[in-house]
């Protein structure tokens, strides 16, 4: 979860402007017409979003066309987000509007495949098809219009990117908040089932894991001067004394474009971490540790980020080193300190799981109702097959014992009937054969 939460792409669009401010632009289109060649897959870190390849590849063929790179080169944020900037599509060459008519069919296809599968899964399930939720997958494009790449389309991108990657960290804290519920109610249906020796033992050790878990040095203000300078001394290796805001900028921009992302940020956080969560401590839960990295970042850009582009500039981060903030000597709280949910929310989350429960046994009684009478159905079609197999063996012996007798058949009394020459003519009724003597003999 915490990888989608680190995307590079920023705002949608933004990453690719700051991509070309040290880029020299040359636009001569008489000399040279651009080539829309291959793109090679999307260096830049996978945005979370369901349409993130689309996009990032929407975003590397528009940064190939001069004409496109110069404009975006001059927009503010604000023009990029109010879809100022789509209206510059009409210039773009055709030979890269023609790939981006060639993307946008393959992105059509790949989401008529996904909702087809969703479909009949949901059908499948027994389940109502929410039609209104399958179409979202749509908003990023115009879908009435499957063809071509058209000024609609950017704005569609650029507004839905914007949209979802802003509510990307809150739809994460909602995850990580069923995570603490789930785990505390899996824990207090294990205490019932328990006998009262056994459930004091697991009340202390739990008590006791929660103790341990919380006695760790003190955690510096994430962005503060004591956490950076931390880093510079136990990371970096240098004298704390000797501390520069500039250099430990420069020196923490890995990829050397001017800006903190939010995964060179939340790269300055782990010595911090360290210090509350170790993969091998029974009572240290690695997702409440990515949920604080998260939480840490959010602090340090709602501080620092001021232009909300979730990019932290060099000059930003100077002028956070100004503020009286930046001094800050109080120690962090952690998740354990500022639980997520309350005992009302977690009895509301409770009903709902053993609703859901109910629903599920339900179903299940249905469907065990259902495979009994198919049973049922099933064994009276065995007996049915059984009489009618029984039926024509019958029939298949009665045929094999009347070609036996054919030539011979039985009369009553069980004496065979008497051979009758072939040019004799029948006796009359109660007419009695006689002895006709042969002659010859006496």
């Amino acid at each position: 979860m915490r990888s989608k939460g680190s995307a590079q792409c920023g705002l949608v669009l933004l990453s690719l402007w700051l991509c070309i401010q040290s880029v020299p632009i040359s636009v001569d289109k008489a000399q040279k017409k651009p080539e829309a060649e291959e793109l090679e897959p999307p260096k830049s870190a996978d945005t979370g979003l369901h349409y993130d390849r689309y996009l990032r590849e929407v975003i590397e063929y528009l940064e190939k066309d001069p004409h496109f790179r110069e404009k975006l080169k001059n927009t503010n944020m604000d023009d990029i987000k109010q879809g100022k900037l789509s209206k510059e599509l009409d210039f773009v060459h055709h030979n890269f509007r023609t790939k981006l008519d060639e993307l946008k069919r393959e992105e059509m296809n790949r989401l008529r495949m996904l909702i087809k599968a969703k479909h009949d899964i949901q059908e499948g399930n027994g389940h109502a098809v929410d039609h209104q939720a399958l179409l979202k997958q749509f908003e990023h494009l115009n879908h009435m219009n499957p063809d071509t790449f058209e000024v609609e389309d950017l704005d569609n991108l650029i507004q839905s990117a914007t949209k979802d990657l802003e509510n990307f960290d809150k739809d994460h804290h909602d995850e990580f908040k069923k995570y603490e519920m789930m785990k505390e109610h899996e824990r207090r249906e294990r205490l019932k089932h328990m006998n009262e020796e056994d459930r004091k033992k697991e009340e202390q050790h739990y008590e006791e894991m929660k103790k341990k878990h919380a006695d760790h040095p003190k955690i510096n203000h994430p962005g503060s001067e004591d956490q950076l300078k931390e880093v510079w001394q136990e990371a970096d290796g240098l004298d704390p004394e000797d501390f520069d805001p500039k250099t430990f900028f420069k020196m923490h921009d890995s990829n050397g474009d001017g800006f903190f992302d939010e995964s060179e940020l939340e790269a300055l956080f782990t010595k911090e971490l360290e210090k509350v969560y170790n993969p091998e401590n029974e009572e240290d839960d690695m997702v409440e540790m990515e949920e604080e990295r998260l939480r840490m970042r959010e602090h340090v850009m709602n501080e620092v980020d001021t232009n909300k582009d979730r990019l932290v500039s060099l000059s930003e981060f100077m002028a956070a080193t100004k503020k009286e903030g930046f001094n800050d000597k109080d120690e962090w709280e952690t998740i354990d300190q500022n639980p997520f949910y309350t005992e009302e929310e977690l009895r509301e989350y409770e009903m709902q799981l053993a609703n859901e429960e109910s629903d599920i046994n339900e179903k299940s009684v249905e469907l065990q109702k259902q495979r009994e009478d198919l049973e049922r159905k099933q064994e009276e079609l065995n007996a049915q097959k059984l009489g009618l197999k029984q039926a024509m063996e019958e029939m298949e012996r009665l045929k094999a014992d009347n070609a036996k007798t054919v030539g011979n058949p039985p009369v009553p009394g069980g004496e065979p009937a008497p051979v009758v020459p072939a040019n004799s003519q029948p006796l009359p009724p109660g007419h009695q054969q006689q002895d006709v003597p042969v002659l010859g003999h006496s």
